[in-house]
């Protein structure tokens, strides 16, 4: 009886050294992006409708590449109340910052549904938002929450306070 002790503690050994090497050989199997919020460019269409243009820095680590499916931008405001905007079409860029000189230019590509971020890639993009609040109430929002999920599934998800 003395040594099964001494079998069960090498088999826990063997199996947990196993259970490390296949973590370890498939890290870059797991799609994870890595990134954050640059800078946020707020400013009013009308009374009642603002827009936010943000640029951001994203990292992929995986092996395989990243593709968008879906990208949501909400406002959290102080109470915790959400406003989900409305992503601008890319094609609309150019109209937009023309017509809104005080939400500047436009520094980065924007980023759009199938957009490929390859493997082992750092990309700089950017997103313009249409917010259903005037200006005043957008500017006053705790923070910018950017979501983006991969047409597989993975998610990723950074946060920049406005304040």
């Amino acid at each position: 009886m003395g040594r099964l002790p001494i079998f069960l503690g090498i088999g826990l050994v063997v199996i947990v050294g196993a259970v490390v090497a296949i973590l370890y050989t498939t890290k870059g199997s797991h799609l994870e992006l890595k990134g954050e919020i640059i800078k946020i460019r707020t400013g009013a269409i009308d009374e009642h409708n603002s827009a936010a243009v943000i640029d951001f820095r994203l990292q992929n680590d995986a092996d395989i590449p990243f593709v968008v499916r879906r990208v949501v931008v909400t406002a959290e405001k102080d109470n915790g109340d959400k406003v989900e905007g409305d992503l601008i079409s890319k094609t609309d860029y150019k109209q937009l910052l023309e017509f809104n000189k005080f939400l500047g230019s436009q520094y980065n590509e924007g980023l759009v549904m199938k957009d490929r971020i390859a493997p082992h890639q750092t990309v700089d993009r950017m997103a313009a938002i249409h917010f259903p609040v005037p200006q005043s109430e957008l500017d006053s929002s705790k923070q910018l929450r950017l979501y983006i999920q991969d047409m597989d599934g993975p998610e990723f998800e950074t946060v920049k306070s406005m304040k």
